[in-house]
């Protein structure tokens, strides 16, 4: 899978995602910085989310319309929260060029059919279907079509549902598929997101997987690497008690700084299969234990165990060859404090 000219999958760095979502509150300029500091922190992409508050949801006081799930944004309706968290679609072209400008990827989740087609207008690298759009097959249907990269979050999504939503891309041309795992909690718990998940997808679903992470901790996503993620998204911000909807579970610049940091050295560290001796241990062969006469033998006398010892360093033979030079004889005068070398040794 690509995005723009960056590989992505197990065998590349993680493809670290800055989720933008509403921290910019209402300022195109508190976007832009959030777009740079997004790139000086590592990042490799900002994703934003294109939608009005009439193409996601209704203008309804009723209770369908009206959170009350005790958690950030209890009590309000879901039109006033879009109303407020949605980036104006006029941002959307100088939001792009400035990303290009610094040099970050920048594609967003569109919500609707008039939001891909903003985006196609925009040349957008690649797409993200949100968790809560799974299950909205002609939306992905739609996002296919454009044949660009799409990445599915899979948060409160089944087997059948991913399935589904696999089928419906693949099927209206999209072959650039990856699935984040996700809990659709905000914050989330650590301990829901069960992480052996992500290798059990990668089995299952045949496509890369990478998580979707909405913990208020990096821990989580890090760990996901050594089960096979190879895209990280986090929500970011400049500062967490900046007072927005999203502000209070995202990332601030240090964090993202350190996640973007540290996973590369996960990645790194986690490699691949490998027996074999490292470069940078060839210097301490030396100093593994081998085989020393303990004691001044005259040429040839037989060696008895109280004449050898295993010891460090390893100029002498492996210390498995104990048992087979005890009772031979020695080929030359050896000294205490010497390697034991098979042709001082005879061999029978």
């Amino acid at each position: 899978m690509k995005i723009n000219n960056r590989n992505i999958g197990k065998e590349y760095p993680p493809y670290i995602i800055a989720e933008m979502s509403a921290n910019h509150n209402g300022s195109i300029e508190n976007a832009k910085k959030i777009i740079l500091s997004a790139k000086n922190s590592g990042a490799d992409a900002v994703k934003i989310q294109t939608y009005k508050p009439d193409t996601i949801t209704l203008d309804s006081n009723s209770e369908d319309f009206i959170v009350s799930d005790g958690g950030l944004w209890d009590g309000r309706t879901l039109f006033d929260l879009y109303q407020e968290a949605h980036m104006p679609w006029d941002w959307h072209k100088p939001l792009f060029n400035y990303a290009s400008e610094v040099g970050i990827d920048i594609f967003s989740s569109p919500f609707d059919k008039t939001a891909v087609d903003l985006l196609e207008d925009l040349n957008t690298p690649a797409y993200k279907i949100a968790s809560f759009e799974i299950i909205d097959l002609p939306l992905i249907k739609y996002v296919a079509s454009t044949k660009k990269p799409m990445i599915i979050s899979t948060g409160m999504a089944n087997k059948e549902e991913i399935y589904e939503a696999l089928e419906t891309a693949r099927n209206s041309g999209c072959d650039e598929i990856a699935l984040l795992h996700c809990v659709s909690s905000y914050p989330a718990n650590p301990s829901d997101y069960n992480l052996k998940t992500i290798a059990d997808m990668q089995k299952t679903f045949k496509v890369n997987v990478g998580i979707s992470d909405h913990t208020i901790e990096n821990t989580t996503a890090i760990t996901s690497l050594a089960f096979g993620s190879c895209i990280v998204e986090k929500h970011f911000t400049l500062d967490r008690l900046g007072g927005g909807p999203d502000d209070s579970f995202s990332l601030e610049p240090n964090e993202l700084k350190d996640l973007c940091k540290n996973s590369n050295i996960a990645w790194k560290a986690i490699g691949s299969v490998n027996y074999n001796l490292k470069e940078a241990e060839v210097p301490n062969i030396k100093f593994r234990r081998s085989l020393y006469f303990i004691k001044d033998i005259k040429k040839g006398m037989v060696i008895k165990e109280s004449d050898v010892a295993s010891v460090r360093p390893g100029y002498g033979i492996p210390p498995k060859n104990f048992s087979l030079i005890i009772g031979k004889k020695v080929t030359v005068d050896v000294f205490k404090n010497t390697a034991v070398k098979f042709s001082d040794i005879h061999e029978s």
